[in-house]
């Protein structure tokens, strides 16, 4: 993995460290599956290749569900979801834009819903069921 372009994150209580290369024309989404929509996570797709956890790969672990395809890795000691194998795109790597330094899902004005409760595996389709919309309450002085 190139270091050019980079960007790193973790989980909540930092044991669990990973770096990625940021994709050109990034790919951020929310899924409407069981557990995202439990976990509310926000996801960009990076290929596999780019992805490197760099601190507590023992600390992960992983849970799956269904077609145990998805692997849905998580810090064992917080609990915060931080990365996923995706069953839609499976060169790709969910990185939980909640987990990248720098960044905040509330950065995002509208953030597209993939449809995971109609999975493109089951359907043959590969959709969107809307958007989630953030907007900020303005501040009063």
């Amino acid at each position: 993995m190139s270091t050019a372009g980079h960007r790193e994150g973790g989980c909540h209580c930092g044991a669990v460290r990973f770096r990625f290369a940021m994709p050109e024309q990034p790919l951020i989404r929310r899924c409407n599956c069981t557990i995202c929509a439990m976990k509310g996570i926000v996801m960009l797709d990076v290929p596999k290749s780019d992805v490197a956890v760099t601190k507590g790969q023992q600390a992960l672990s992983t849970y799956q569900f269904g077609s145990e395809i998805a692997k849905h890795h998580f810090c064992s000691r917080c609990g915060i979801h931080v990365l996923q194998d995706l069953r839609s795109e499976p060169d790709n790597c969910g990185v939980s834009l909640a987990c990248v330094d720098g960044m905040s899902i509330y950065d995002l004005a509208d953030t597209p819903v993939f449809d995971g409760q109609n999975h493109p595996a089951d359907t043959g389709e590969y959709s969107y069921v809307g958007v989630m919309r953030f907007e900020r309450t303005p501040r009063e002085s």
